[in-house]
């Protein structure tokens, strides 16, 4: 279809995320799903795309992480001549229909979630919550990392696969509307969804004949235990609603922000898989005690992909306790964030309303253009990673992208339809 207005073709695409139905049908290894997984070393990574030798330290850490997990490697100095030898083949994870977070590393035999979105008929992927503490994501490898990385590929997908089999596709939208009334922005906080969906899993869980006791009551503590477990389901989510939306391709709405460290990137609809990007910015907030913005890596993951759906900080009225975690202040300061984020978007989402915010829906469809004419810059939330790697988390905060990204997509767009300036 030919739309005959900007205008149009955006609001066109906006219809296509509100009408997003995105449902989790599995738990698999990356390599039945992801096919560049399937031979050779190959890694994927969060981010527009980037060569190790640029990469951050947390996340070259975390390419030695998924090395040795592998297999390819028997110590860390041998991961890293195959990182730095250029033996490993680094794809972002958008590029093959995933997501990760923080680092975004995700190798053959991880275990990742298979969102569906039906209304689009388009699926995507992303590695599950590790839980807290020294995890790959923030570019640590201890033997304890690894682990619990043959764990989860070994007990916690199987288990869940088979829960989810049994008790049929999930709809995540459910999950997501009863989380929003709970509190949760769906980026810092997921403690409702997240229990939300292990109050959905366990009794199937605990039904499975073909799991050992010891299995089942290992998986449910960790989901007990993981609040941010629902995190990556709503990557996947969102990833999925946005895909299917960008095949509207037309208009100025944003499909897909994220940072690999180095850089950040944004996508819209109009320019297809172009990337537009600029210096990924360090986040501001608050910190764990014995550690300063000193300490802190530059900004990284592809978890943005929440706030382009327009949950995490777009929606952060949703979750005005975060607003105190992040450091920006208290509920007045989540009111005024959220009214600000609907300058730059083209609509109120109907299927997540905000009982905090006179029960609007959560704003939706980031427009490029409103961004370069307002100045206004999405805000994200995100957990802050020391800049050493396997040193882990140090705080959580707030970050923008560079104005650049959506001043170079605007340019481009325009002179794809002929305008030159």
């Amino acid at each position: 279809m030919v739309y005959q207005t900007i205008e149009e073709a955006n609001q066109a695409v906006v219809a296509k995320i509100i009408a997003g139905s995105p449902f989790l049908l599995d738990v698999v290894p990356a390599k039945e799903v992801i096919k560049p997984l399937q031979t050779g070393k190959v890694l994927l990574h969060a981010g527009p795309p980037i060569t190790y030798d640029k990469m951050v330290d947390p996340i070259q850490g975390a390419c030695v992480g998924a090395a040795l997990f592998e297999g390819w490697a028997k110590d860390e100095a041998s991961a890293r001549e195959l990182l730095e030898n250029g033996e490993v083949e680094l794809i972002p994870c958008h590029h093959v229909d995933a997501v990760g977070p923080m680092g975004g590393i995700t190798s053959a035999n991880m275990a990742v979630l298979v969102v569906e979105n039906t209304e689009a008929g388009n699926v995507a992927y992303c590695t599950m919550n590790e839980g807290i503490g020294a995890v790959l994501r923030f570019g640590a490898y201890s033997n304890e990392v690894v682990t619990r990385l043959h764990w989860m590929k070994d007990v916690l997908g199987p288990t869940l696969s088979k829960a989810i089999k049994k008790k049929g596709p999930m709809n995540i939208n459910v999950l997501v509307a009863k989380a929003i009334a709970m509190g949760d922005e769906f980026h810092q906080r997921n403690i409702a969804a997240s229990l939300a969906f292990l109050k959905e899993v366990a009794p199937t869980i605990v039904s499975l004949e073909d799991v050992t006791q010891a299995d089942k009551e290992a998986v449910i503590q960790f989901l007990a235990d993981t609040d941010q477990f629902f995190l990556n389901v709503m990557m996947a989510s969102s990833k999925a609603v946005m895909d299917g939306a960008r095949m509207i391709q037309e208009g100025t709405v944003v499909t897909a922000m994220c940072r690999n460290g180095h850089e950040f990137g944004i996508r819209i609809s109009g320019m297809d898989d172009e990337w537009f990007t600029g210096p990924a910015n360090t986040p501001k907030g608050l910190y764990f005690t014995g550690f300063s913005e000193a300490d802190a890596a530059p900004d990284m993951g592809d978890s943005a992909i929440t706030e382009t759906f327009g949950v995490g900080g777009m929606a952060m009225i949703a979750a005005p306790a975060v607003t105190r975690f992040v450091g920006s202040g208290g509920f007045n300061d989540a009111l005024n964030t959220s009214e600000e984020m609907t300058e730059i978007t083209l609509a109120h989402n109907p299927n997540f309303s905000v009982p905090t915010w006179d029960f609007q829906g959560i704003a939706t469809g980031i427009d490029a253009c409103k961004v370069v004419e307002t100045g206004i810059l999405p805000v994200i939330n995100t957990g802050i990673a020391n800049k050493k790697a396997g040193l882990g988390q140090i705080g959580a905060g707030t970050v923008t992208p560079p104005i650049e990204c959506f001043e170079k997509a605007v340019l481009a767009y325009a002179k794809k339809l002929g305008f030159e300036g």
